[in-house]
């Protein structure tokens, strides 16, 4: 009989055993994977996906949760994220990470709104994402932060005096970060000369010319990869002498691969730089090279965006809040992410009062023309 009793006891546990491990909490993935901004996404996804393949569950109430990515394309537009959006809504999830671009998430943010789901952006950094809602918390600085560190280091450091800042027409990314930028660096005693181009342009030539009658010595262009290649290559083509400055969407191996290849000075402010974590860039790189869909997302070689590590702290943010809330439920969640404190790859993640991170520096990098690679120029705050 106590045999019988202790086999029952045994089957009982394999059985609860087994229905823990059917449960699953999803997190919503709301990133471009098409597009202007696709090339950026898939890299910002992957910082999840690496994240979610080391840490693939999480305990809630006591219960281990599988923790499943749920994705949805936003096709790095304004017109397709509210249909990426409902998706996500659809599926069920706990919360939503992303997206890499301003403007999706706040197409988005109403459909998180009205179902009461949070979602953590990942590198969106203008304000208007977190502004006005309770919903909507972020990992990143903000781009008046981002846009004063730029202009301060043109300013004080390349002795710039005269700025030319470049952006597509409608991008609310793109046009707050000029702003952002100019009335900085016309604060500090600069001239900024503003422009903009129509979307889907692939002629730089005529901005460029502009920039040098001007007599600017510092071009400053935050905008997608698309364009910020092409801008890159077209500059050197014309013989530019003056570096260009970039913000985090330029952040990449592709931008990297243009300015060596174009001989054009290139300096972007970024979340990360290699080397920041050697035990992070180790696994990560590991990763990378062991998967060939990986690899290719990261644009064919190893080298670590920032973004990516921007979505492997978001996702751990994203668990955070899920063991420190009541339930899966969404509003549980919501409510558990304002209290929430990590210690992530990229730094110190808290959230203030608009559920914006409270972030002080970022890092300032240039692409070295012999290797390719990104090298380290400073960690700057807003006041150096």
């Amino acid at each position: 009989m106590k045999k019988f009793w202790a086999l029952l006891l045994a089957v009982g546990m394999m059985a609860s055993a087994a229905l823990a491990a059917d449960k699953v909490v999803r997190i919503g993935v709301f990133e471009p994977a098409s597009g202007d901004s696709g090339a950026g996404g898939k890299q910002e996804i992957l910082g999840m996906q690496y994240a979610n393949k080391i840490t693939p569950t999480v305990e809630i109430g006591g219960v281990t949760y599988k923790v499943e990515l749920v994705y949805a394309d936003n096709g790095s537009s304004t017109d397709k994220a509210p249909t990426a959006a409902q998706q996500l809504v659809s599926s069920g999830v706990s919360l939503v990470l992303g997206s890499y671009g301003s403007a999706v998430s706040i197409a988005g943010s109403q459909y998180f709104a009205d179902a009461g789901i949070p979602a953590i952006g990942v590198t969106c950094t203008n304000p208007q994402v977190t502004a006005g809602n309770k919903h909507y918390f972020r990992v990143c600085f903000l781009d008046p932060f981002q846009g004063t560190v730029l202009a301060n280091y043109a300013y004080k450091v390349l002795g710039a005096r005269t700025a030319y800042c470049l952006g597509e027409l409608g991008n609310d990314y793109d046009i707050g970060l000029c702003h952002y930028f100019q009335v900085a660096f016309e604060k500090l005693g600069g001239k900024v000369v503003t422009d903009t181009f129509p979307t889907g342009n692939s002629d730089f030539t005529s901005y460029l010319t502009n920039a040098a009658m001007y007599g600017s010595d510092v071009f400053f262009c935050p905008v997608s990869l698309a364009y910020s290649t092409q801008i890159i290559a077209q500059a050197g083509g014309q013989g530019a002498t003056f570096p260009i400055l970039g913000s985090d969407t330029l952040d990449s191996n592709k931008t990297a691969e243009a300015a060596k290849n174009a001989k054009v000075k290139l300096i972007v402010s970024t979340f990360y730089q290699e080397g920041g974590s050697p035990e992070f860039d180790k696994g990560f790189k590991a990763w990378l090279n062991e998967d060939k869909e990986a690899l290719m997302n990261n644009g064919g070689n190893d080298m670590i965006s920032a973004v990516s590590v921007m979505g492997y702290d978001a996702y751990y943010t994203a668990l955070m809040a899920l063991k420190a809330s009541a339930s899966p439920d969404p509003k549980d969640v919501n409510k558990a992410l304002w209290d929430v404190k990590y210690k992530g790859v990229s730094g110190m993640i808290a959230f203030n009062e608009t559920g914006d991170a409270i972030r002080d520096s970022a890092f300032l990098k240039t692409v070295n023309f012999e290797t390719g690679n990104w090298d380290f120029v400073a960690e700057q705050k807003v006041e150096e």
